[in-house]
């Protein structure tokens, strides 16, 4: 009885709310949350004028989304689309001292001026998945697959019509693809006639860079002269691969061909993983010192060269560890750990055009804001207010930054933040991709609300109120719960699981930041670990006890959405929730 009374809740609620819904042309509906333009990937010219960006536009008739380059002066005027084609092209970088910009289109390297004109392609066998061009422009580093048989023996020639598979090792599966082939990085010359002299940088190694399933070209990068390479990789196989989240930085160096391991001394030697023994029964490494054990990812040397920094997880196995950012002297080989104060994990970062200073974007209290740290580890928070930004840039030859931005009731749009004395960092809006369909509806209402949980401490939650909200009168009210179980809670905007939406049909969310999430500290963090059906749910228990002290919450009607971790949540508090 108390799953079905839970469930029927929340679809009373939804069955009630219709009649609404589609009376009022104000109000978010599903055709209107996909009609919407997502604003991707950007990047900032030389010198610092103009920005390229990605944009999707979805096609709901067609079933299918396609992506085009827009172009736009920082100052937010000027803006061009310049891809105009049905096929997506996609990932803008400025190339020729900003004359011209490179790109994607149909697997192949392409590249064409400002203005969109000239379009020339550089590649032809429609096998490339992304690209970092050298600074000089002269060589490229590009993503193409390989075969793999490390964990899946190849088909057998007699047999050309069989489906079965014939597994040899662990890790023959990254979600919902078979590994018959891994992404290796190959080097390029660039020349009138296209790509030529294409090289493997890792030929004959069983190994992936980047990194299934999520890696990109963020995760390998140039020397500002040229000549090195450094780029991620989890050197292992089999057990040791299925069982490690140890990925290390190499440096390639383009004159010697030699690789070099910046994460591990040497004479490093791996312990053995064995297939019998659980994860934490694996062995574990005894090697003294700094052996950068987690997740070390995404590289990049800083703008003088001298120093190389990336995003670092100190324990192995522990995918949802800290992210530290980890600078390394190249010269004298030491490591320092830059946001060490932050107590908080770095999501993305860029170099200062000092090469002194860091900035990086990172969540704290529930929104993700803009920071920046010196090469001793003085973090300062940059940005403020209700709103997540994803990545900050610096804008060549000035003092700004250029970041997207996006919060609970409005999709990404890209922000010039200038710092103003006295004032701090003054965020002006240059892309305005969804004004038109944005300008049509009303948003509910985002409180921030403080909860008191069973064990004395404070859990801040996010409660969203339906649109043209009436205290006078009762509405159903819905628990969110995050997944992860380690990912935040913060001013996310989501094409999944949008608040507005669920808002717009007449329910009050309230969204907890309960035990295991990031931004408040690494025993908040932390409790959850082997503690999956405890504090956590106690934690959601109280934020809805708490909003139903509400006299406009209808405590008959309440219900709990969640994926994944927030999945297994919604059971669990079908089955706990004690007649609520």
């Amino acid at each position: 009885m108390k799953t079905r009374t839970i469930m029927a809740a929340a679809l009373t609620g939804a069955v009630l709310s219709v009649s609404h819904s589609m009376s009022a042309n104000d109000l978010m509906t599903p055709e209107k949350l996909w009609s919407m333009h997502r604003l991707g990937s950007f990047t900032i010219s030389p010198k610092g004028d103009r920005v390229a960006y990605t944009l999707t536009t979805p096609d709901i008739q067609a079933n299918k989304n396609r992506t085009a380059i827009c172009l736009i002066n920082t100052d937010g005027t000027g803006r061009a689309r310049l891809t105009k084609g049905d096929e997506s092209e996609v990932e803008p970088a400025f190339i020729a001292g900003g004359e011209r910009i490179a790109f994607l289109h149909g697997g192949n390297l392409w590249t064409m001026k400002c203005d969109g004109t000239d379009r020339k392609q550089l590649s032809q066998e429609g096998d490339i998945e992304g690209f970092r061009f050298s600074p000089d422009g002269s060589q490229v580093i590009v993503i193409r697959q390989v075969e793999s048989t490390a964990s899946i023996r190849p088909q057998e020639k007699d047999l050309p019509l069989a489906t079965g598979l014939v597994i040899t090792d662990m890790n023959y599966r990254h979600w919902d693809r078979y590994v018959r082939t891994i992404p290796h990085i190959f080097l390029a010359r660039v020349g009138e006639g296209g790509l030529s002299g294409m090289k493997d940088l890792l030929e004959g190694e069983p190994y992936e860079c980047p990194v299934l399933p999520f890696g990109g070209p963020e995760q390998f990068c140039w020397s500002p002269d040229g000549k090195l390479v450094a780029y991620t990789s989890r050197k292992k196989t089999g057990v040791a691969y299925a069982t490690s989240t140890d990925t290390d930085i190499y440096i390639y160096n383009v004159s010697t061909g030699k690789t070099t391991n910046v994460c591990k001394p040497e004479g490093y030697t791996e312990p053995e993983a064995d297939a019998l023994r659980s994860l934490e029964r694996q062995a574990k490494n005894q090697t003294p010192g700094d052996i950068n054990a987690g997740y070390d990812q995404d590289p990049q040397f800083s703008p003088n060269g001298k120093l190389l920094a990336w995003k670092s997880m100190e324990r192995d196995g522990y995918e949802s560890d800290r992210t530290r950012l980890c600078v390394l002297d190249l010269s004298s080989g030491r490591k320092t750990y830059v946001t060490e104060k932050f107590q908080s994990g770095v999501d993305a970062f860029s170099w200062g055009e000092d090469s002194r200073t860091l900035y990086f974007t990172g969540v704290w209290q529930a929104r993700t804001m803009v920071y920046q740290t010196n090469l001793n580890g003085k973090v300062e928070v940059l940005t403020s207010g209700d709103f997540d930004y994803g990545t900050a840039v610096p804008v060549p030859g000035t003092r700004q930054l250029l970041a997207n931005r996006h919060s609970i009731s409005a999709p990404d749009d890209l922000y010039l933040l200038t710092p103003v004395k006295r004032k701090g960092i003054i965020a002006k809006q240059i892309t305005y991709e969804n004004r038109e369909i944005l300008s049509t509806l009303t948003m509910g209402d985002v409180k921030e609300w403080w909860v008191s949980t069973t064990d004395g401490k404070k859990e801040l939650c996010w409660v969203i109120y339906p649109p043209h909200f009436d205290p006078e009168k009762k509405y159903p009210a819905l628990l969110f719960c995050e997944g992860g179980p380690q990912s935040p809670v913060s001013q996310f905007w989501s094409y999944r699981w949008n608040f507005q939406i669920m808002a717009a049909n007449g329910y009050i969310i309230i969204a907890p930041n309960r035990r295991g999430l990031p931004g408040f500290g690494m025993e908040w963090l932390e409790q959850i670990s082997g503690d999956y059906s405890g504090q956590c749910m106690r934690d959601y228990l109280s934020a809805i006890d708490d909003l139903c002290k509400e006299p406009y919450v209808d405590k008959e009607r309440l219900g709990c959405v969640g994926a994944s971790f927030g999945g297994y949540s919604v059971y669990w508090l079908a089955g706990h929730h004690n007649k609520r």
